[in-house]
């Protein structure tokens, strides 16, 4: 049994997150830490083996650090934050993704493969109006995977933030006489928790530490 806390348990991922926990099999959610809760990350610590992040940028990277320094694995779905600090750290293993979601993989990946062979691109990123971070954490690694794979400068990102959106990400890539869009929306962030999971049972076997994309558990 896999014993599992959450970090950002009030907000609504956090939320989805306790939920998913507690209907898996072969875990036990230990711990909700939030403030708004008035439970601090140590005070869960000590009861789990994974930290499930959901928080904001400007904390994830000292959460995952004082998880790290306890021994604790940490899965973190926050973006918009430096991860350099945790490349070395030592104690447990650090997850990344900044999309759990498996379609969002496979738009990332076929993004990838189609900026070989397509001219220029550009990418239409479209989220909630209390979303942070901007751009999303997808669409930066889309961008990042995009010039990799063709040797091109990492394509233009437009970002939208309004209410009634959850996370929606439209890549379009353009060449002489013709367009190709390639579209991923989330309309319920139960979405992402299938990759949650994965990355849950997961990130205790890793073999280097930070890891980030989903794509490396796949």
């Amino acid at each position: 049994m896999i014993r599992v806390a959450v970090a950002g348990a009030a907000g609504k991922m956090g939320a989805t997150v306790c939920e998913a926990v507690e209907g898996a099999p072969d875990m036990e959610l230990t711990g909700r830490a939030d403030p708004a809760l008035g439970t601090p990350l140590a005070d869960v610590l000590p009861n789990a083996d994974v930290v499930v992040d959901f928080t904001r940028p400007d904390t994830a990277l000292a959460n995952a650090l004082e998880c790290v320094a306890a021994g604790v694995h940490v899965v973190i779905g926050t973006t918009g934050f430096d991860v350099e600090p945790l490349r070395g750290a030592a104690g447990a293993n650090v997850f990344i993704a900044p999309n759990f979601a498996i379609g969002a993989v496979l738009m990332m990946r076929f993004a990838a493969e189609a900026a070989k062979h397509m001219a220029r691109a550009e990418i239409i990123e479209l989220h909630h109006d209390r979303k942070l971070d901007k751009p999303s954490g997808t669409a930066a690694r889309t961008a990042e995977l995009m010039a990799a794979a063709s040797g091109n400068p990492a394509p233009p990102i437009h970002s939208v933030r309004l209410p009634g959106m959850v996370a929606n990400q439209e890549v379009i890539l353009g060449d002489v006489g013709q367009t190709l869009t390639i579209r991923h929306d989330t309309v319920d962030r139960v979405s992402f928790m299938p990759g949650v999971l994965l990355a849950v049972r997961r990130v205790g076997s890793l073999t280097a530490s930070p890891v980030i994309g989903l794509e490396h558990l796949l």
